[in-house]
């Protein structure tokens, strides 16, 4: 791939005013219009004070701006920085003298897609960038900041070196088909590719987990009618989000609801009662309902304390994809008294507050679990990531059971495709619309 040549200009500071505003600039005319804007030659990575200039010799502002000749820039090119007073007005006025002298705006994203093309960052790096900004707190932020250091890319680049080595030791042994795997070397081919496997197996969980530190820990509120599930959501955002009412039905969609737990986002989802019959409307909401179980994380299913075996058989059939369950007996206060709480059931009374504290104990540990620990390996990923890492597996095992048969030709396309999927990833292999999608959700000034 080969980086567009034109110069492109964006205002690189978030919108809205502020002190201080940058307007960045990156190609092969950046110098040559910082030097008609500032009126001076620029000195490569010095700060300079100088009176932004408009076409009429007046000023704009006055400012630092500073030259970062390519290679060595952030985007692998020519890049220059315009930094001003942070009025949006001023920052809108650099960028319009900038095209006017023969840059063009920037496409979001378009300064990271640059390094990336330039070989400055591979992809997965490119969008911790967009991770990093987006950070909502302090462990994600050094999650992302783990994967911008290559620290995620680096585990995947070598188990790509040990499946492309594999592959050439087994397409070496295609061309010799009257020996077998085990006298050129067949055992510890299997065995390199065991090995592979697990590091495999390890980086999707890990991966997953830094998924689910990025993206928040999708947990679904599920029951049979009149469970309390729109009093426990209520209760556990602090607020009357759901209308609650001892009305079959009541709650017909979905509501969602954001809680943060030890630095880590839960969404909570509110669905429609689990039961048969129903109108119309109730119908669509129980679709819903169980459309949003096929991708969740946790499912928090509210039973009736007094009589849970009904509740579970309610609700059993829909949650068995679900990677977690954990089970809420609700309306405790209506018991004579409350039982101890077994594995994956705690007892509480939305309504009265009972059990809270122990509930959102139990949901910190969940969330701690499946979002990992916040050590020095953990990084920011995205679902994109895991899905690849899952083919790369998925094509990984067929080769073992191809080498098993001694099919060569069939166990080294796996490893192939293995490789390949590991490739999209970092950007070893990645089609320009990909490219196009990932970038586009990028801030226009990175």
């Amino acid at each position: 791939m080969t980086p567009a040549q034109d110069t492109i200009a964006a205002i690189a500071t978030a919108p809205g005013a502020g002190g201080v505003g940058i307007v960045r600039l990156s190609g092969p005319r950046a110098q040559a219009i910082a030097k008609t804007v500032c009126a001076r030659a620029l000195s490569p990575r010095r700060a300079h004070h100088v009176k932004f200039l408009d076409a009429d010799g007046g000023t704009i502002d006055d400012g630092i701006a500073l030259s970062f000749p390519g290679p060595a820039s952030f985007t692998g090119e020519d890049v220059v920085e315009l930094q001003a007073h942070g009025s949006p007005v001023v920052l809108q006025q650099l960028v319009a003298r900038a095209c006017a002298l023969g840059a063009r705006m920037a496409r979001p994203g378009e300064f990271s897609e640059r390094a990336f093309l330039n070989g400055k960052l591979d992809l997965a790096q490119a969008e911790a960038i967009a991770d990093l900004i987006a950070a909502a707190d302090a462990r994600a932020a050094r999650a992302a900041r783990r994967a911008l250091e290559g620290v995620f890319s680096a585990r995947v680049d070598g188990i790509g070196q040990s499946l492309l080595a594999l592959r050439v030791h087994v397409e070496a042994a295609i061309d010799f088909a009257d020996e077998s795997l085990d006298t050129l070397g067949g055992e510890q081919v299997r065995l390199r590719l065991a090995e592979a496997r697990q590091q495999l197996d390890a980086l999707i969980a890990d991966a997953e987990r830094g998924r689910k530190l990025r993206d928040g820990v999708h947990a679904v509120i599920v029951g049979p009618p009149n469970a309390g599930k729109s009093s426990l959501l209520n209760a556990l955002a602090g607020s009357d989000r759901a209308i609650v009412t001892d009305v079959a039905g009541t709650t017909r969609d979905t509501l969602r609801e954001t809680v943060r737990l030890d630095g880590l986002e839960l969404h909570l989802v509110d669905t429609a009662g689990l039961r048969d019959g129903g109108d119309a409307i109730e119908r669509e909401g129980m679709r819903r309902a169980r459309a949003e179980l096929l991708r969740a994380d946790v499912a928090l299913a509210v039973v009736d304390a007094r009589d849970p075996a009904a509740g579970r058989a309610a609700v059993a059939d829909d949650i068995v994809g679900v990677p977690t369950v954990l089970w809420i007996h609700n309306k405790v206060d209506l018991l004579a008294q409350a039982p101890p709480d077994p594995p994956d059931h705690i007892h509480v009374s939305a309504a009265r507050g009972l059990g809270l504290d122990r509930l959102q104990a139990r949901l910190r540990a969940l969330a701690g679990g499946v979002a990992g620990d916040g050590g020095e390996g953990e990084f920011s990923a995205r679902a994109r990531h895991v899905d690849a890492l899952q083919r790369a597996a998925l094509h990984a095992g067929a080769a073992a059971d191809q080498l098993q048969h001694e099919q060569l030709e069939l166990a080294a396309e796996e490893l192939r495709l293995a490789h390949d999927a590991l490739g999209e990833i970092t950007g070893r292999l990645s089609a320009d619309d990909m490219l196009g999608h990932i970038f586009s959700t990028f801030c226009i000034g990175k």
